[in-house]
């Protein structure tokens, strides 16, 4: 019997998405929202050219009505709320690394990086898959 321990032979870059929906800083808040509802996403790289300046999520949509209501003004724009310390990570790493970012920093997602470009992103669900995976392979 097999430990679930393999799973770091398990790479982020065989389960992340490459097919990304990025956002760009100067889109607004509103837009940005119509592309998280219309890919059933929660959130996404946010780029200008290939540098990744942030990421904007669905908590950031919602700092960004709050404000908008406090204040009563517009919405904005993304860069004026989203999260620009991004954790990343890369994508010759394990998924079993992927998890326990997810579990100690309670991410949903992050975007994957390789020789400091952004190639892909990693969710819960993809760490999911790849354990799946495993669990056909091996009697756990």
């Amino acid at each position: 019997m097999e430990s679930i321990a393999n799973l770091k032979a398990f790479r982020v870059a065989d389960y992340m998405s490459r097919r990304l929906i990025t956002l760009s800083p100067s889109m607004s808040v509103n837009e940005a929202i119509r592309l998280l509802l219309e890919h059933s996403i929660s959130g996404a790289p946010v780029i200008e050219g290939e540098t990744l300046l942030g990421v904007f999520s669905e908590s950031d949509c919602l700092k960004g009505a709050i404000q908008a209501s406090y204040h009563e003004t517009g919405i904005g724009s993304v860069s004026e709320f989203m999260t620009t310390e991004v954790q990343t990570i890369d994508a010759g790493s394990s998924v079993l690394e992927a998890a326990d970012i997810f579990l100690r920093d309670r991410r949903r997602r992050l975007p994957v990086m390789e020789n400091g470009q952004l190639v892909g992103q990693i969710s819960r669900r993809d760490i999911l898959r790849a354990m799946d995976d495993f669990a056909r392979k091996h009697t756990l």
